[in-house]
């Protein structure tokens, strides 16, 4: 029993990263951009998470304002490196792919060259407690599992039915689909094509910025240049996985996490266990065989992603 309780509790409170990521992705790939530099961002936003803290009390106990303001300060760079992406493959319209690897390379190059020079090494912080829900936490199995995350936890669920509202059930939802869908039918109609598609990088930017802050501020609650490993090109996959639907890429982020969790609490409660490598595969292998034989996705996407879109030249 403690072997299933433990799993479901990490795996509840470990989903938060990618599942805040894959629905930033999600506002960038609904408006036909194509953002692999995902993980730069993330790891941007993962350093000044910690940096914020560390740099006004070390690895003492930091007032809860402060984390805040760590998570505030590394959303709005993120937005902003999100519009700074804008730049280069809406107004300059490079190629998305390679603009996103780009971005990758100098988010996570900027971050480690940071942290080499004003940090140093790796640094402990407090980060942001956990916090027992007064009663629903003493609920057996289920108190634990839910009811014993920090606060953040709670709000970054909360924002999973926000992003399907607001992508299905708002004018400004009904433009991204729109220009990610069809921008020249979208453009004849006065949508601003390029003002959504920025807007759109900003919230993806801001979301894959909080998304790393979180990870050092409330799972690690430290900082080193590998930290994001990879998360943020699971982020995108898991688009793919979700089929663009903010539900079901919530349920993929709990379903990859959940895999990742298992690997780690077999280690740890059946140490004798022989196939580690194989475990640690095993996250990756479902999502590249879920992926394989998910070819309903391909006919799902936004029909403009990856396309430049150019008003004058009709293309």
């Amino acid at each position: 029993m403690d072997f299933i309780v433990n799993t479901l509790t990490l795996t509840v409170r470990f989903a938060v990263t990618l599942m805040i990521a894959s629905m930033g992705e999600m506002f960038n790939q609904k408006a036909g951009i194509f953002n692999l530099g995902c993980e730069g961002i993330m790891s941007v936003g993962a350093f000044l998470g910690m940096l914020i803290p560390f740099s006004m009390v070390g690895a003492g106990t930091a007032p809860g304002y402060i984390n805040i303001l760590g998570l505030v300060v590394a959303t709005v760079c993120g937005a902003l490196l999100g519009l700074l992406f804008g730049i280069i493959v809406i107004t300059f319209r490079a190629p998305q792919g390679i603009a996103g690897i780009g971005m990758q390379m100098f988010g996570v190059g900027l971050a480690g060259t940071f942290f080499r020079s004003f940090i140093g090494g790796t640094q402990s912080i407090t980060g942001i407690s956990a916090f027992e829900i007064p009663l629903l936490s003493k609920i057996p199995v289920i108190g634990k599992i839910f009811f014993t995350h920090n606060p953040v936890v709670y709000f970054a669920y909360l924002l999973v039915p926000v992003a399907w509202y607001v992508i299905f059930k708002t004018p400004w939802g009904l433009k991204v689909r729109a220009v990610g869908t069809h921008p020249r039918a979208a453009d004849s109609l006065g949508i601003n094509v390029t003002r959504i598609r920025y807007e759109s990088l900003a919230v993806g930017g801001a979301m894959a910025g909080f998304a790393g802050a979180f990870l050092t501020l409330c799972q690690a609650k430290m900082f080193n240049a590998e930290i994001i490993n990879g998360r943020g090109f699971i982020a995108v996959a898991l688009v793919y996985f979700g089929q663009w639907h903010p539900i079901k890429i919530f349920l993929g982020a709990l379903l990859f996490t959940f895999a990742q969790t298992l690997q780690t609490q077999i280690q740890i409660f059946v140490p004798q266990f022989q196939y580690y490598e194989f475990l640690t595969m095993l996250p990756y292998l479902l999502v590249i065989v879920v992926l394989a034989f998910n070819r309903k996705s391909n006919r799902l996407g936004p029909s403009a992603l990856g396309k430049a879109f150019n008003r004058e030249m009709r293309v």
